[in-house]
C-alpha cells in the first residue's frame, strides 16, 4: 500500500506540474516596445490591444510592455535604442531610419503606389517584402516579426485641392522622402514640420495644406478647425508599421512563441485597418456636419498623379542598391495588380 501511495502522489505532483500554466521558476519574458504613436490615437490603442493578447497567448510567458512615441527614446533613435538592447521590441514605420538605408523608406511607403492595405500586405508576405525588410534590418540586429496599416492617408487643406494641378503653388507641410519629392514635382512648395507644429501653421497660413495620416486623426489634432477641406479615400501614401525586435532577444524565444508573435502580428494587422476605418467614416460624418468639404478624386486624376510618383520611384531607386531591389520588386507587384502597366 506504501508504494502505491508514493505512486499516487508521485502521479499527482507531474499531473499538478503539467498542468500549471506559470511556474515560479518559470519567469515570463519581459520585454519594453516603444511605439510611434501618441497615447491618445486609436492605432496606439491597438497596439497595446496586441501586447495585450500575446501574453494571453503565451499563457503569460511573455510580457511586451507598450510605451507611446517619445516615452524611452526619441522616435528617430529607436532603432539604435533596440540595436543596443535599451527597448526589446520597437513599432516603426522603418522609413524613419532611411538615413541609415534608402530602401527603407521605400519599402514603408512607396508613394501613390497601392489602393488597398491588401495590395502591400500580399508584397510582404509573399513577394519578398518581408525578407527584404529584415535584409535591410540585419545590420542594426533587428528582426521584422510583422506589420500594420492604418489605411490609405488623406490631406488637410485650407484651400480646395481636387486634382493633382490644384498643388501649384502651395506651401504643404511633408515628410522628407518619397513624398516630398512628389509634391514638390507636383508644384507644392515643401515645409519641413513636426506633427505638433501643423495646427499653428494651419492656422497662420504658414502652410496651406499637410500630410498628415487619415481624417479621424486629423480630427483628433484638431486640423479641421482651421483647415475646411481633405480628400478621402487618399491617394499618395499606404504606409505601413513594423513591429520588430532585438535579433538576441528573438533568437531566445521558444519556437512556439516566435509562431504566436508572427500569428498575432497578422491579426493586429488587419484589426487596426478595420478599427481605423470605421473610425474614419464616424469623422468624416461628424466633419461634413461642421463645414468639412471631402474631396474624392476621380480615377482619371489617380492614374495621372501615379504616372508622375513612377518618376519619383525610378528617381528614388538610384540611391542605394536595396532601394533599386525594392522599389522593382514592387513594380513588377504593381504590374500583375493592373496598377501601372
Amino acid at each position: 500500500m506504501k508504494k502505491i501511495f508514493v505512486a499516487l502522489f508521485t502521479l499527482a505532483i507531474v499531473a499538478t506540474f503539467l498542468m500549471t500554466p506559470a511556474l515560479a521558476a518559470d519567469k515570463p519574458i519581459k520585454w519594453k516596445a516603444q511605439a510611434m504613436w501618441s497615447a491618445a490615437e486609436l492605432s496606439y490603442k491597438t497596439f497595446v490591444d496586441f501586447c495585450k493578447r500575446v501574453k494571453v497567448l503565451t499563457n503569460g510567458r511573455l510580457e511586451i510592455t507598450p510605451y507611446s512615441a517619445g516615452t524611452i527614446v526619441p522616435t528617430f533613435e529607436a532603432l539604435d535604442a533596440l540595436q543596443n538592447n535599451v527597448i526589446q521590441a520597437m513599432h516603426m514605420w522603418p522609413g524613419y531610419f532611411s538615413g541609415k538605408e534608402p530602401g527603407l523608406a521605400a519599402i514603408s511607403d512607396m508613394v501613390a503606389a497601392y489602393s488597398q492595405p491588401w495590395q502591400k500586405d500580399a508584397w510582404m508576405y509573399y513577394k519578398g517584402g518581408w525578407e527584404m525588410l529584415n535584409e535591410m534590418y540585419k545590420p542594426y540586429n533587428a528582426y521584422a516579426v510583422g506589420w500594420m496599416f492604418w489605411g490609405i492617408e488623406s490631406m488637410v487643406s485650407t484651400k480646395p485641392i481636387r486634382r493633382m494641378e490644384d498643388y501649384k503653388g502651395l506651401k504643404m507641410r511633408v515628410p522628407q522622402g518619397m513624398t516630398a519629392m512628389l509634391f514638390q514635382k507636383l508644384g507644392a512648395s515643401v515645409v519641413v514640420l513636426p506633427g505638433g507644429e501643423v495646427y499653428s501653421a494651419l492656422d497662420k497660413g504658414v502652410i496651406n495644406t499637410s500630410d498628415w495620416a487619415s481624417p479621424s486623426m486629423n480630427q483628433r489634432m484638431g486640423f479641421f478647425q482651421v483647415a475646411k477641406y481633405t480628400n478621402y479615400p487618399g491617394f499618395h501614401s499606404m504606409p505601413m508599421a513594423s513591429f520588430s525586435v532585438n535579433i538576441n532577444e528573438w533568437n531566445k524565444l521558444p519556437d512556439d512563441i516566435k509562431q504566436i508573435l508572427k500569428t498575432a502580428c497578422r491579426e493586429w494587422a488587419w484589426d487596426s485597418v478595420e478599427r481605423i476605418a470605421i473610425d474614419d467614416i464616424r469623422a468624416l460624418k461628424e466633419m461634413k456636419g461642421q463645414g468639412v468639404t471631402v474631396h474624392v478624386w476621380s480615377k482619371e486624376d489617380l492614374t495621372r498623379v501615379r504616372a508622375v510618383a513612377m518618376e519619383i520611384w525610378d528617381e528614388f531607386a538610384k540611391k542605394s542598391p536595396m532601394a533599386k531591389k525594392v522599389v522593382d520588386s514592387q513594380k513588377e507587384w504593381l504590374r500583375e495588380l493592373k496598377l501601372i502597366d
